[in-house]
C-alpha cells in the first residue's frame, strides 16, 4: 500500500482519478480486488466516491479526488464509519 499522505489516516487509501481518454475516471487502490475500477457513467464520481465510501465503511480510510492536472481538488476521510451516503 502507498504511504499515506495524511498522518491521521494509518489505514486504506483510495484515489479518485481521471482517465487519460476522457472517458470517466479511475478508483484506484491496494484494498480493491483488482486495484483498479473504471466509471465511465455521467454520476462516474460521485459514484466511485460513493463506493470507496461503501468499501471502507468499518475502517480508517482516506478518499482522494484528483483533477487531470494531478491536484487534490476534493478529500474524504474517516475514522470507522462515514456518517452519510
Amino acid at each position: 500500500m502507498r504511504p499515506s499522505i495524511c498522518p491521521a489516516i494509518s489505514g486504506r487509501v483510495y484515489e479518485v482519478r481521471p482517465r487519460k481518454d476522457h472517458r470517466g475516471v479511475d478508483l484506484i487502490s491496494d484494498a480493491l480486488p483488482f486495484s483498479r475500477l473504471w466509471y465511465g457513467e455521467p454520476n462516474a464520481l460521485s459514484n466511485a466516491v460513493g463506493y470507496a465510501k461503501h468499501r471502507s465503511r468499518s475502517h480508517d480510510a482516506a478518499i482522494r479526488v484528483f483533477d487531470s492536472t494531478g491536484n487534490v481538488i476534493e478529500t474524504h476521510e474517516h475514522v470507522g464509519e462515514f456518517k452519510e451516503w
